[in-house]
């Protein structure tokens, strides 16, 4: 097995080994923008070859082998992050046999609030391991760009220690609370990002139905106060037609199925965000689950 490589490099506030789990979309730019501050990371991946497409690294075959003082985790929802964990092969006997007795585990996922925090009780209490939730905004732009925004719940000594290393990807790191706290901040996040979506959405549907230049229409978009990072980085969807790849129509109602579950846990009615949950469930019932979500386009003008 891999050992993780501890880190070298100082970086102000923080030391300690590191391993990246999931270098998909927002995982890779991750992963190379903390490469690029020359600290050494380990990388897993189910598919191996995308963790060697970066190019950097310390690529293993297990996730037992990334098993470092810190596990960074870029995967879709808590289930995955929990698979980690069991087995031979796991996390949980990774950290056994090097001697990590408090590791950190923080999952950058989009994942329920009320299911986050008891798994993270169930860790602490049976491992010794410290989760940490910190929920990721601004899209793969954001993460290419190492700016995007953390919505972090944790403890706090340990969220301080993390501070630093999340800096190498975000320009914006904010501790919340417990954790759970930051789901819930992310929760928040989607509705904004979601009606966002579908206003654009909207608005693009008219504007082609009158047979209108969809780039100019944008253009005084952008000048005025219907302008938004929505529309900076995904307004060329709509105009070339284009929905693959991307944030996904099926994890947006992911999203809003949380929100819909958090809503009903705090007793609040939230009509908009019910909307919209509606709406991307016809879009992913129609077979379009795995297009951007910019691609409730084409569910409006069905």
């Amino acid at each position: 097995m891999t050992t993780p490589t501890t880190i070298d490099k100082e970086i102000p506030g923080f030391s300690g080994s590191v391993a990246l789990i999931g270098t998909g979309p927002m995982g890779a730019p991750i992963a190379r923008n903390i490469l690029a501050a020359q600290v050494p990371l380990t990388l897993w991946n189910r598919t191996p070859e995308k963790a060697r497409a970066i190019g950097g690294g310390t690529v293993v075959a297990s996730p037992a082998a990334a098993a470092s003082e810190v596990v960074l985790t870029v995967l879709p929802d808590l289930p995955q992050v929990a698979a980690l964990l069991p087995g031979e092969d796991g996390l949980l006997k990774g950290w056994k046999t090097a001697g990590i007795e408090h590791p950190i585990l923080v999952i950058h996922g989009t994942v329920s609030p009320v299911a986050v925090a008891e798994f993270a009780d169930d860790c602490l209490r049976n491992w010794g391991v410290t989760v940490v939730d910190a929920p990721l905004s601004g899209g793969t732009i954001g993460a290419e760009e190492g700016r995007l925004s953390i919505m972090v719940g944790g403890p706090p000594e340990v969220v301080e220690r993390l501070t630093p290393l999340f800096g190498l990807y975000s320009s914006t790191a904010v501790h919340f609370g417990q954790t759970g706290a930051g789901s819930t901040v992310k929760a928040c996040n989607q509705i904004v990002v979601a009606a966002t979506v579908t206003a654009l959405a909207e608005a693009m549907a008219l504007a082609s139905t009158a047979g209108l230049d969809l780039e100019k229409v944008q253009t005084v978009l952008a000048g005025g106060l219907a302008n938004s990072e929505v529309l900076r980085q995904k307004g060329r969807r709509w105009i070339d037609q284009d929905f693959e790849g991307g944030g996904s129509a099926k994890n947006q109602l992911k999203d809003l199925n949380f929100i819909a579950e958090i809503a009903a846990a705090r007793g609040i009615n939230l009509p908009l965000a019910t909307c919209l949950q509606s709406a991307f469930e016809e879009m992913t019932a129609t077979g379009d689950g795995d297009m951007d979500h910019t691609g409730i386009y084409r569910t409006i003008l069905a």
